[in-house]
């Protein structure tokens, strides 16, 4: 039958990710409108989004933190873009970011000493496989595939080479080791629930060191540039942004890194995505028709949970049927307001994704799985099942 309790908040998307527990507009009543991004306030508030996400995250003094365009997308593309060429590659890939960036490492850098370390959607790749004397480049935690990197054992303490993680929807979630992460990049529209706009990047100072001393052989577009004259463009890492960013957006990242002080800091948040990882895991236990797409549990990601469905009905589809079927679902929860944004990415296998970071509330979800049983009931009603 028809669930009657709806969940109190049904937004469930992998990004831009539900906004914190009670948050309305009100909280960005003293966002720096009007005034330039330049102005003594302006650059305050950018400021005060790096040394607040430094003191949450406990990175270490010397790891430069900036603020940079185009979201985790721009952060990232930066850091290769500024970096890459002086060493040979290993590149990780497992889910369809991680594709994208060995795609631009091939395809637009042109990278010939490179070696590509792949998985299906599901699985990861054999990390014991990097050579720490090759620069690496991969993804904490695969947003569209469900699947994270376990531990950070396989990067060498003693590594020549600098390891480039994009670790969108990890950070603020899990626990990531800096001391291992010469490059870290993320956004503000995932686990903290903020708004898309401008992106976050951490430099080591080995970083910093091969930005200082190796000038790429391609030309490098503006937003890109974080040297001159051969010296690190200081001003980035102290909130002065290279391109123009929305202060609105910049006070609605200031309010959702005050709100973590309100829970824990960084092991609350940790702690609340966990927890919701637990009942997502509970529920799949007791329930026949559906599992993870990651079958190893140490590898599943404890934001992006990706489910597929595991029905003989749904098995007895043919591929169209298959990729339809969780669409009728989805529409299904979103027609009765239970549940939205919760489809499969497009390039992953079909199936269902369901955000349980930091901001998403463990009872939300608990209300949440009565409306999957329906769904996936009534869809395999209709098919006749």
């Amino acid at each position: 039958m028809k669930p009657q309790v709806r969940p109190a908040n049904p937004r469930f998307s992998s990004g831009p990710c539900t906004k914190r527990p009670s948050w309305t507009s009100d909280n960005l009543k003293d966002a720096c409108l009007g005034r330039s991004h330049r102005s003594v306030v302006g650059k305050a508030k950018l400021a005060e989004v790096i040394t607040r996400s430094r003191a949450i995250l406990s990175i270490p003094d010397d790891w430069r933190i900036g603020i940079v365009p185009a979201s985790d997308t721009g952060a990232f593309e930066m850091a290769m873009w500024s970096l890459l060429g002086a060493r040979g590659v290993d590149a990780f890939a497992w889910e369809s970011f991680g594709s994208g960036w060995v795609t631009d490492i091939e395809k637009q850098l042109k990278i010939e000493d490179l070696r590509i370390f792949t998985a299906d959607y599901g699985a990861i790749p054999d990390f014991s496989a990097a050579d720490p004397s090759r620069d690496i480049v991969f993804a904490w935690n695969g947003t569209t595939s469900g699947a994270r990197v376990p531990d950070a054992g396989w990067i060498a303490d003693d590594r020549t080479g600098l390891t480039l993680c994009d670790a969108t929807s990890a950070v603020f979630a899990m626990a990531l080791p800096w001391e291992k992460l010469d490059v870290a990049t993320w956004s503000w529209q995932k686990v903290m629930g903020g708004e898309a706009q401008h992106g976050m990047i951490v430099l080591s100072p080995r970083a910093v060191e091969r930005l200082e001393s190796y000038t790429p052989p391609w030309p490098l577009p503006k937003i890109f540039r974080m040297t001159s004259g051969g010296k690190l463009i200081e001003g980035i890492f102290r909130g002065e942004t290279i391109n123009t960013p929305s202060m609105l957006c910049v006070e609605d990242a200031l309010d959702g890194l005050k709100w973590s002080d309100t829970v824990g800091g960084l092991k609350g948040l940790i702690a609340r995505s966990e927890r919701n990882l637990a009942a997502i895991t509970d529920w799949v236990g007791r329930t026949e028709w559906v599992d993870f797409l990651v079958s190893d549990a140490a590898a599943r990601s404890s934001t992006s949970v990706c489910l597929k469905i595991v029905a003989p009905w749904f098995e007895a589809l043919d591929a169209d049927a298959k990729a339809a079927a969780p669409k009728a679902m989805v529409k299904l929860l979103e027609d009765e307001g239970a549940g939205f944004d919760l489809d499969g990415y497009r390039d992953a296998p079909p199936g269902l994704r369901v955000w349980a970071g930091a901001t998403v509330e463990t009872a939300d979800l608990q209300a949440l799985f009565p409306w999957l049983d329906w769904a996936a009931e009534t869809v395999a009603g209709e098919l006749g099942a």
